[in-house]
């Protein structure tokens, strides 16, 4: 098989970020705010994430968005900023902690009115939604071991031509070697397995970030 995938080194990705859309300067605080957490900062996208979600999101002409995973808000804001009119995100996380960043550069934003936080575990969000109430977008960025749980409960409720975006599934490279990854590598290993055998959605993995996979709703 042809290959003409460019490798991506560190300088060609720092010239791939500089020729998108820039972080605006609260999007740059948020994630000053977030690098100051330590460790716990390795949950934010990328703001090259951030900008092909805002992207995404108009180009679908999203009105009903489900994120799960919200950490400090960055991909939820970026998500929010490209909503059609009347356009609405419910945000499923379970830090109360985390989520309060959030809910700061919402207001400042001025996308809180469009954003909803439902503070519990996401499966049980999920699966008390409506079953015909389609959703346009879902974006998954949450704990690894529960993708396919999550997977399944959002894949019938995305409308025909509805996307599902998944992140982090190239998961640092562990995919390769799924013997001997970690748990969460292993997880995004099944994960992946998974998606790629439902024959309800069309798929693209990206190397965007950590790896982002687009599932389309035949």
């Amino acid at each position: 098989m042809a290959r003409n995938s460019i490798t991506m080194t560190p300088t060609l990705n720092d010239y791939l970020v500089a020729h998108g859309t820039p972080p605006d300067e609260l999007q740059q605080e948020l994630i000053a705010e977030t690098i100051a957490l330590g460790d716990a900062a390795g949950m934010q996208i990328s703001p090259e994430q951030g900008a092909f979600l805002t992207l995404l999101t108009r180009l679908l002409g999203a009105r009903s968005v489900v994120e799960v995973g919200t950490f400090t808000g960055y991909s939820s804001l970026a998500i929010a900023r490209g909503l059609a009119d009347g356009g609405r995100l419910l945000c499923c996380d379970v830090s109360d902690e985390w989520t309060s960043v959030a809910r700061r550069y919402w207001d400042r934003a001025g996308v809180a009115d469009k954003i909803e936080l439902r503070l519990a575990p996401a499966i049980e969000t999920l699966r008390a939604l409506p079953t015909d109430a389609p959703i346009d977008l879902a974006f998954v960025d949450a704990d690894k071991s529960g993708y396919i749980a999550y997977w399944e409960e959002l894949v019938p409720r995305i409308r025909q031509g509805g996307v599902l975006a998944v992140d982090n599934v190239l998961y640092k490279g562990q995919v390769l070697d799924p013997e001997h990854a970690n748990d969460a590598g292993k997880a995004i290993h099944a994960f992946n397995e998974h998606a790629r055998a439902d024959d309800r959605v069309e798929l693209v993995m990206l190397p965007i970030g950590d790896g982002l996979t687009l599932a389309l709703k035949r």
